[in-house]
């Protein structure tokens, strides 16, 4: 009684939506995406060493997106403090004028916002979780929320499908994939890893990293040079993919670090369990 919710709650969208398992080739489909903002991947490029750190990136990732979504009020707020607080004091290279600027220009946080959410909300929505329009439409409007917490003005954030599709519509002409989105796209399909790894990362990271860039929009594989997938191929292959992973239980899945679902059951009770059918309440 009186736990905190925190800043979505169990009555969201977000919630039940990010508790799917599909939130992780979601995750490098935006990876691919944020990608093709050459300014953007700059910052990227010249900020972090992703090349020998690449899982506990995506584990940061992860860890901040559970933090937002499913803990309480002041640990939400806290990450987002610190992002911004770290955002704050890096600075890129233009890589076509070669002037310096900061990683947190509200267009450049605006593209990796925009670029992440689209791709949660579209893998899993496309892999089979019902979700109506309206329902989508509010799960962009929750996402004005997280957009606050990164230091964006939420008031300029697409707020639902059409405003998503305008925003995209419109920052297309800045988009490119040159060596730096390159660098990303092989890094992605061969992510540097210990020998004896080397066999499991061909038969399932490299699976889900191409899933991943096949459920990208054609302008994403016009500008990677590849040819894109026929649409109904890649329906078929996120929706076999998505009901063999629902088919592993939620408490097993929920184990794996770092426990944030686990945490805000024990915290509010089992009434906060994320499901799909609770998206529409």
């Amino acid at each position: 009684m009186g736990a905190d919710p925190g800043l979505f709650t169990p009555a969201s969208v977000t919630w039940q939506l990010h508790g799917d398992p599909m939130m992780w080739v979601a995750g490098v489909r935006a990876l691919y995406l944020q990608a093709l903002h050459p300014r953007a991947v700059r910052g990227v490029m010249e900020n972090s060493d992703f090349r020998r750190d690449a899982w506990g990136r995506l584990m940061r990732t992860a860890n901040f997106v559970g933090t937002t979504t499913y803990g309480t009020t002041e640990s939400a707020e806290r990450a987002g403090a610190r992002i911004r607080k770290i955002h704050s004091m890096l600075t890129a290279t233009d890589p076509d004028t070669g002037q310096r600027y900061g990683v947190d220009e509200p267009e450049l946080l605006l593209w990796v916002h925009c670029a992440e959410i689209d791709s949660y909300l579209h893998v899993v929505r496309r892999s089979g979780f019902p979700l109506t329009d309206a329902q989508a439409d509010r799960y962009l409007a929750e996402h004005r929320t997280s957009a606050r917490l990164v230091g964006l003005d939420p008031a300029t954030v697409p707020g639902d499908q059409e405003e998503l599709a305008a925003y995209f519509e419109k920052v297309r002409p800045q988009l490119g994939a040159g060596a730096d989105a390159r660098a990303v796209d092989d890094f992605l399909l061969r992510p540097p890893t210990h020998p004896l790894l080397i066999p499991a990362r061909e038969v399932l990271w490299r699976r889900v990293a191409q899933l991943a860039y096949a459920a990208l929009p054609p302008y994403a594989h016009e500008l990677y040079g590849r040819p894109a997938p026929r649409a109904a191929v890649v329906t078929r292959r996120l929706r076999a993919t998505g009901t063999l992973l629902r088919c592993v239980p939620a408490r097993l899945r929920w184990q794996l670090p770092p426990k944030h679902i686990l945490r805000a059951m024990a915290r509010l009770g089992p009434d906060a369990r994320p499901a799909p059918y609770k998206a529409g309440r």
